[in-house]
């Protein structure tokens, strides 16, 4: 048995790119034109905008109100060549914010949801992680602020103005994932305690890799809600605070609930 083919029921395991085999010198072609979709695949992922009504229509039957905001980032070129500019709120946001602020000012908890770098990621994996997140979070008493919002050429620090404006005492971002070749629908979660602009990348915490062949949805929401419980208990986030939810928390009994995902 050759070495590639010693690989190859591994594959079965895996997506990563391995036993790929070879003709002569180079990969195969059939290997060639799987990279060049996966590698579109991701492509796509970063360029096409956020199909937002499904996801907000979801989100509303959750009982949720929806506002949108969107960055200085005025176009998705300008998004993807100023990083800083995705992290700041533009004037109607910020006024809309203020004029919001006397009804919705000192909830435990705000959600933001950016499109980041992912549309697939933010219309596939939203609404089923929030589905149930959100009764697990109301089920453990925390005041979640009642309108969620949809945040166009979004960085993750884009949510720490919201939570500053509403005095929340921690933002939720659910934000898509920069694309790999195996996961273009990758959706993550940043939570940031007493957000406030200038917050740095090391006083949040991160879940990763929430999509079907990942992290799966209810394993996601039950690492958040342990996540917020220690956050808003010892009053921070970031590299100081570490998950420690183990296998049996993740094999926690599901909720009987109804989760939907907006088709494309």
């Amino acid at each position: 048995m050759s070495g590639g083919d010693a690989w190859r029921p591994l594959r079965r395991f895996t997506t990563a790119r391995i036993a790929l085999g070879r003709t002569g010198h180079a990969l195969p072609l059939s290997e060639v034109l799987r990279f060049q979709l996966a590698h579109a695949q991701a492509r796509d992922a970063v360029h096409q905008p956020v199909d937002f009504t499904c996801l907000a229509s979801g989100l509303q039957d959750l009982g949720y109100a929806v506002e949108y905001i969107h960055s200085q980032a005025a176009d998705r070129v300008t998004y993807l060549q100023r990083p800083d500019l995705g992290r700041l709120l533009d004037k109607p946001s910020q006024t809309r914010l203020a004029e919001l602020r006397p009804t919705l000012a000192g909830p435990d908890v705000v959600f933001v949801i950016g499109d980041g770098l992912s549309a697939g990621a933010v219309e596939r994996q939203t609404l089923p992680l929030m589905t149930h997140a959100h009764l697990r979070l109301v089920a453990a008493g925390f005041q979640i602020c009642p309108t969620l919002f949809l945040a166009r050429q979004a960085r993750v620090a884009l949510a720490d103005p919201v939570g500053a404006t509403l005095n929340a005492r921690l933002t939720i971002v659910l934000i898509g994932e920069r694309p790999g070749l195996s996961s273009p629908d990758s959706l993550g979660i940043y939570l940031t305690f007493d957000p406030l602009p200038g917050r740095q990348n090391a006083e949040r915490n991160c879940i990763s890799n929430i999509r079907l062949a990942g992290l799966g949805h209810e394993q996601a929401a039950l690492k958040l809600t342990g996540l917020v419980r220690a956050a808003l208990h010892r009053g921070l986030t970031g590299v100081a605070l570490k998950e420690e939810s183990d296998d049996r928390g993740l094999e926690a009994p599901p909720l009987s609930l109804p989760v939907g995902v907006c088709q494309e």
